[in-house]
């Protein structure tokens, strides 16, 4: 069994400080009221900022809250909106088919296992583990 000294619990203790200090929390910049939100804002984000997704996502909200309603989308209606976030063609095209996937075998919310995010079209791993580690 291992044995600290005091000096060697005050080191330990500075360094936390100092690790706290230089490496706060980062917190997920996307704006977002669903775990639903959050995936459809992360695949929005892929070679864009999130400065720009949140310019973007307030009107999609709007229009399209839930998977049920993204959907019954039109492609071209939701290119139309998604457009300054670049690629926009591929991003509605796999957002409606991610949405539909979603109604179809999740209940219209993310599942909660990477492997199951995996199979959702637009969603690879970098995606995943944004969803998974911001929104569970």
């Amino acid at each position: 069994m291992l044995v600290a000294d005091e000096e060697q619990v005050r080191h330990a203790r500075r360094v936390v400080r100092g690790l706290r200090r230089h490496y706060p929390i980062a917190e997920c910049a996307l704006d977002y009221d669903s775990s639903f939100q959050l995936l459809v804002a992360v695949i929005l984000s892929a070679q864009c900022t999130d400065a720009r997704v949140n310019l973007v996502t307030p009107a999609l909200f709007r229009r399209y809250p839930t998977a049920d309603k993204l959907a019954r989308c039109r492609q071209a209606t939701l290119e139309r909106i998604i457009h300054s976030t670049g690629f926009f063609r591929n991003k509605a095209k796999n957002l409606i088919a991610c949405a539909k996937k979603l109604v179809e075998k999740h209940g219209g919310e993310p599942p909660r296992t990477m492997e199951e995010m995996l199979e959702l079209p637009g969603v690879a791993r970098k995606t995943a583990n944004v969803v998974l580690g911001t929104a569970y």
